[in-house]
């Protein structure tokens, strides 16, 4: 745990925390966590770290520690790829209503129209998620982003583009794709060098490219699946199979962090929301325009990132509605509240050993009521 000041405002809740993730674990929650919470202004800012239960469970049950690497699955959606599309909105090399036809001449007719803002807020009308790796993978590895792209133009559309917001992996893969396309980098290159090096961060959220490790480097992930597909538990390598189809790079997943270097990123993002801080690569007034709801809006998702649902929201009963967020299909979360100057990032491995464990859906909202409780923000 880290405290800015002597003082501790997150006594109490320390012990209702370590209660509730005791009995989480012991509930086949998760089998293990880590939480990063930050509260007030700057020069007023409290943080609070901690970290529960265990990284694998097989062969046997070993603990994580502070510094374990989370795959953070769908986080890549809002911290690598919308970024990235800030960036080369601030480069001029794309617009926010920009049409696909002008970045891919050889798009179907049925997809020209989409606009980028309709794929960073997910209303381009895609399904959800295709399993695409299922033939990709039977390609070489320089053909396969190739095929996947194709695969997309040819994905038929649920609806008509700007019409419905249906939250969309192959939207944030297309999105992948236009920022190589136009960054002439590989999205993990241009995330680096832009986006986390500047802050000093690209140490602690990565993107992990393919690649046999050791046990040694085992030791620093938090476990994942058995997967179904690869036969195997996965450790220090992405989860999501659509895009370790494609080398484990991805504008939808592919993010590995801890909670140190996550909540610390968080935290940049709220100061330059807010307008205290700025970053070299990307506009401060840009962002908050990506960050606002639009008025009679449908739907709870901004350009990027998602907001608190009226009901039943993963955030809670407390966060604000100018609150911003985003979820991870392994165990992962943040959720920003301007109005509370609070960030709270839960980083779990709720997928290991299944997918099937869908626990932490009950878990989350109860997770951050007890956070908004017990600092007496309510």
């Amino acid at each position: 745990m880290l405290f800015v000041k002597e003082d501790n405002p997150f006594k109490k809740l320390e012990k209702r925390l370590h209660n509730l993730f005791k009995e989480a674990i012991a509930k086949n929650v998760f089998p293990g966590a880590e939480v990063g919470i930050t509260i007030g202004r700057p020069l007023e800012r409290r943080i609070f770290m901690s970290h529960y239960g265990n990284r694998t469970l097989f062969p046997s049950p070993l603990p994580l520690n502070i510094n374990t690497c989370f795959d953070l699955a769908s986080l890549t959606k809002p911290f690598a790829t919308t970024l990235s599309i800030l960036c080369l909105i601030k480069q001029n090399k794309i617009r926010i209503d920009e049409k696909l036809e002008s970045i891919f001449p050889d798009i179907p007719s049925d997809k020209k129209g989409i606009t980028i803002k309709q794929l960073l807020d997910h209303s381009a009308g895609f399904p959800d998620y295709r399993e695409y790796f299922k033939e990709v993978a039977k390609k070489e590895k320089n053909k396969r982003k190739k095929l996947l792209k194709r695969l997309i133009f040819q994905e038929e559309l649920h609806e008509k583009p700007g019409k419905k917001q249906v939250y969309s992996d192959i939207g944030f893969i297309l999105l992948g794709f236009i920022i190589e396309l136009l960054s002439g980098k590989e999205i993990d290159t241009f995330f680096k060098e832009s986006i986390v090096k500047p802050l000093g961060l690209e140490k602690g959220i990565f993107y992990q490219r393919n690649k046999n490790i050791g046990k040694e480097q085992e030791a620093l992930f938090a476990a994942t699946e058995l997967c179904p597909w690869r036969k195997r538990i996965i450790v220090g390598q992405v989860h999501d199979e659509n895009t370790y189809a494609i080398e484990g790079v991805s504008g939808q997943a592919g993010l590995f962090g801890d909670i140190e270097s996550v909540l610390l990123f968080t935290t940049e993002i709220l100061d330059q929301w807010q307008g205290r801080t700025s970053h070299p690569n990307y506009l401060n007034t840009d962002l908050h325009i990506f960050l606002q709801k639009e008025k009679d809006q449908q739907g709870t998702r901004v350009l990027g990132f998602d907001t608190p649902d009226t009901e039943g929201s993963s955030a809670g009963r407390y966060f604000s509605k100018k609150s911003v967020g985003h979820l991870g299909f392994t165990g992962t979360s943040f959720w920003i509240d301007p109005e509370r100057y609070l960030i709270v990032v839960l980083l779990t491995n709720r997928i290991h050993p299944t997918r099937e464990n869908k626990k932490i859906q009950d878990f989350r909202p109860l997770f951050h009521d007890s956070i908004v409780e017990e600092l007496n923000l309510t």
